[in-house]
């Protein structure tokens, strides 16, 4: 994921060569949570069920054999994608750097993993706007 001019300053400078270890020389390509190759098309399902074609078999969303594949009518409503890895820190910490700290995620387990932050950082956005309206256009009206 590309990173915020904002936010550039908090990252090392070799960021781009501790990400390429992570990504390829850890992980091998593929998502450590989920197992989904780097830059390959793969059929998807919408509870994130995906065809490991390299394994020629189904994978649940968290990279788990699935005993028995899919019906015909879930994959009449398959998708293609093409997930891409990032190297992403496991305490939403950017000083924290180490082996340990730092994982290879695809966007999906990516933004599965930072839910309750990013829901925490609505709730501060929708507050913050609230108090900026009480302030400026006196208090909203209530229902």
């Amino acid at each position: 994921m590309p990173i915020r001019p904002e936010h550039r300053h908090f990252y090392p400078i070799d960021w781009p060569q501790l990400s390429d270890a992570i990504r390829f020389g850890r992980a091998g390509g593929r998502c450590e949570a989920c197992g989904r190759p780097h830059g390959q098309v793969i059929v998807c399902l919408d509870e994130g069920t995906w065809y490991d074609a390299e394994a020629g078999q189904w994978r649940s969303g968290r990279g788990r054999p699935l005993r028995r594949p899919p019906g015909l009518a879930a994959l009449a409503e398959a998708r293609l994608t093409l997930p891409i890895l990032a190297a992403c820190h496991r305490a939403h910490d950017t000083s924290l750097n180490g082996d340990r700290d730092l994982a290879a995620w695809c966007q999906r387990c990516h933004l599965l993993h930072d839910r309750p932050e990013h829901l925490r950082r609505r709730r501060l956005t929708y507050l913050r706007r609230r108090a900026l309206g009480d302030l400026f256009l006196g208090p909203y009206p209530l229902p």
